[in-house]
């Protein structure tokens, strides 16, 4: 009887990791495929002209984009990270589990993470560029981008903040320490890892869109001179570079640096998180 059932267990056995080694051959041949095809394409297309100061029809610099996009980038995240984080300590910390708030927000919250990009940028349209009559501008964009990427940040915050073991808590306040000291003395620096890979999340995101910065932060290539002038990121350069259909091979060019900063920014947040680690362990 034991010879049998090891003789159907090994078949269902062998299936089973075939299709986990297949689809891991398969993911991985995708992503090389891709990153490899853009490298090619665009690294023969980049040229000095494409990182001049100015944009024009001869040139199609992206320098302006790029610098776009990093202000973007940095003044999103410096409107939500905060908002995220502190609300996740609230919920996790302060409201109190099994509380009904906590489930509405975590609900509403994941109801948020799955609106189109569209949507997001209609209502930035709507409500930012008209209502409040900041105009396309840099600033609408980030609080557009800030509200679209609030949620991620929120769930995955308080998710890193859960799978803090209770015990850390336990013995801060054995040793007297209050709830506020606890959470940003014990619990923060534990849980610093589980929030960094929300915020690279959240960064792939903001860098990556497109359609609701059309509609809040215009199509300018310049760089701004203040919050409210009209701008054009790197995704959006692409985007209508292509669109246009003469500029098919500073298309690809855009696509390597958008790559390679992607890339830079995701290798900055992991190095962060191991020196956080690092010296908490050291410590």
């Amino acid at each position: 009887m034991k010879k049998l059932w090891e003789l159907r267990r090994k078949p269902l056995s062998l299936i089973l990791r075939l299709s986990v080694l297949l689809s891991a051959a398969t993911v991985i041949f995708i992503i090389v495929f891709l990153v490899g095809y853009i490298l090619v394409k665009g690294i023969p297309h980049l040229t000095p002209s494409l990182f001049s100061p100015k944009y024009n029809s001869d040139n199609q610099s992206m320098l302006p984009a790029l610098i776009n996009t990093v202000l973007m980038t940095a003044l999103t995240l410096l409107i939500a990270a905060p908002l995220g984080i502190f609300s996740a300590i609230y919920l996790v910390e302060y409201a109190g589990r099994g509380n009904k708030l906590v489930s509405v927000v975590r609900m509403a919250a994941e109801t948020l993470s799955g609106i189109p990009s569209i949507v997001y940028g209609l209502f930035g349209s709507l409500f930012f560029v008209f209502a409040l009559k900041m105009g396309l501008s840099l600033l609408s964009g980030a609080l557009t981008l800030a509200i679209m990427i609030l949620p991620l940040i929120m769930r995955t915050t308080e998710e890193a903040l859960l799978s803090v073991p209770d015990s850390f808590r336990e013995g801060s306040f054995g040793l007297g320490a209050g709830r506020l000291r606890t959470v940003f003395a014990v619990v923060l620096p534990s849980a610093v890892p589980g929030i960094l890979a929300g915020v690279i999340l959240a960064v792939g995101r903001v860098v990556g869109e497109t359609a609701a910065l059309i509609f809040t932060a215009g199509t300018v290539a310049k760089i701004p001179n203040r919050l409210l002038s009209s701008t054009r990121t790197l995704s959006v350069h692409m985007y209508i570079l292509s669109g246009e259909g003469f500029y098919i091979n500073q298309t690809y060019a855009t696509a390597v640096v958008l790559l390679i900063l992607v890339v830079c920014i995701n290798a900055l947040s992991s190095f962060m998180a191991k020196r956080i680690a690092g010296g908490k362990t050291e410590r």
